[in-house]
């Protein structure tokens, strides 16, 4: 009985590391090809979206919140690329390891991972959503004219 009870415990301590999925030792690595086409494609336009779906027809309703926030604060279709992890089970992966977030959508502005749909709800409620794509002209300024210049 003693030596089924060290069994355990020397199993338990073994998988009690395979849950975390930061442990590099345990993720699956990205291949330097893959890896080199996802930063080429959150480079390619002033915002990349990875979803499921595409823009006309997301396929999640957290896919469906992303593009609908980023309709909201008027970002052009030029000026949005979006990607459709369904389509492609190694960037459905892939992508998740290149920005180190678990989920999809994630959203890259400029190149830089911004977050996934609660990220990006909290900066649209937040007022820093609009903030960001400002100071990267992706959407025009707001004018913050006084009344009294309109005035005269």
């Amino acid at each position: 009985m003693t030596m089924f009870r060290s069994f355990l415990q020397t199993s338990a301590s073994i998988l009690v590391p395979l849950t975390n999925l930061r442990n590099p030792a345990f993720r699956r690595f990205l291949s330097q090809e893959a890896r080199a086409k996802i930063q080429v494609a959150v480079q390619q336009s002033p915002v990349v979206l990875f979803m499921k779906g595409d823009r006309q027809m997301p396929q999640c309703g957290f896919s469906r919140a992303a593009v609908q926030v980023l309709d909201i604060q008027g970002v052009p279709p030029e000026k949005l690329k979006t990607y459709d992890v369904l389509e492609d089970p190694e960037l459905r992966s892939g992508i998740k390891e290149f920005s180190e977030w678990p989920t999809v959508p994630q959203i890259y502005v400029n190149g830089e991972f911004v977050g996934g749909c609660d990220i990006l709800l909290g900066m649209h409620q937040s007022g820093e959503l609009e903030s960001l794509l400002e100071k990267h002209d992706i959407i025009p300024k707001i004018s913050t004219e006084s009344s009294s210049e309109r005035s005269s």
